[in-house]
């Protein structure tokens, strides 16, 4: 037998990535024994990266996600990684709804009216913590810290999960809620994100480009490698529902750096001075996103699943300078 697997935002970086990931191997789904994969399905606004275009086992839909479920036939799982980002979610209310609520809404409709329950996976954020100004900040996050979002964004995902955990306990999905962590690097062009800097500032001056970091250099920050990422979210697709275990999201496991550390980071691996590419500047709007995310998570959940997070920044660093190369 072979499988059939979607992934909504197919064309993006993570989509991409994962992408390849799927077609490089046999795939494991819910505990089955691997199998080979029959079609992935891309599903996005624009058209995926040419090698993935060409490849037969491919299938590229293009549209408005809303408009072309119908089309797209049975499948054994998904992966729902599109979506609008944090920066983009803030600045236009109707387009973060319309895309992350009432996509993630009909994706899920689309699931329920499959003949069999697909494995689900939702790529959720670390954004649904923030710091509630009744309360303050949020401290360390362990996995039973209760979300309170402050953003669009937070509450859009926070809401996403809470649907895919809702369609799961009546049995139209298997589906896993995984709350990723801030990427870097992520390699392209920035985005609307609002943790966008995160990856210019190590980005930009490897290309010999002067980048801005609009936050104080130590404020404390949560990432994950793309590798450690696509880990997490492999391995959620993979386990069977007893191993998943409860129908909350799952806290990906996150490296806790400044852009401080960062930026020496940055000088260990690519020269003394590569970080004097840094503009050091600061923007209240983008701190009051990114400053009330938390920092420090315990993720003993995840690494019961064998997901662990990258050792230090400098490997990030290596990993990525290594790939451009």
């Amino acid at each position: 037998m072979s499988t059939r697997i979607v992934i909504t935002g197919g064309a993006g970086f993570l989509g991409a990535v994962l992408a390849r990931r799927l077609l490089a191997a046999s795939i494991s789904l819910g505990g089955a024994p691997a199998e080979e994969l029959g079609e992935l399905v891309l599903v996005d606004l624009f058209a995926p990266p040419a090698d993935l275009a060409g490849d037969p086992r491919v299938r590229v839909v293009t549209g408005d996600l809303t408009t072309v479920l119908a089309g797209l036939g049975p499948v054994d799982a998904i992966f729902h990684l599109a979506g609008v980002v944090s920066g983009a979610a803030e600045a236009d209310f109707d387009l973060g709804m319309r895309t992350n609520l009432d996509g993630t809404r009909a994706l899920l409709e689309y699931a329920r009216g499959l003949a069999a329950a697909p494995v689900l996976v939702f790529s959720s954020s670390l954004a649904v913590f923030g710091s509630d100004p009744a309360l303050g900040p949020v401290g360390d996050v362990d996995d039973t810290t209760l979300p309170r979002p402050q953003s669009s964004y937070g509450i859009q995902k926070f809401i996403g999960e809470q649907l895919v955990a809702d369609y799961s306990r009546k049995g139209f999905v298997r589906g896993r809620s995984v709350r990723l962590m801030t990427v870097s690097v992520r390699p392209g062009k920035p985005n609307a994100a609002a943790s966008s800097f995160l990856s210019g500032i190590i980005r930009e001056p490897l290309a010999g480009q002067r980048a801005a970091c609009p936050v104080p250099p130590g404020t404390p920050i949560a990432l994950s490698s793309p590798r450690k990422t696509l880990d997490g979210l492999l391995r959620a697709g993979e386990v069977d529902e007893a191993e998943w275990g409860s129908r909350t999201a799952m806290n990906l496991p996150a490296l806790t750096t400044t852009p401080q550390e960062m930026a020496a980071a940055l000088d260990r691996v690519a020269g003394a001075g590569t970080s004097d590419l840094i503009d050091w500047t600061d923007d209240p709007a983008v701190g009051a996103i990114v400053g009330s995310w938390p920092a420090r998570f315990h993720t003993l959940r995840a690494e019961k699943l064998g997901l662990r997070p990258e050792h230090t920044f400098d490997d990030i660093v290596r990993a990525y300078r290594d790939d451009l190369g």
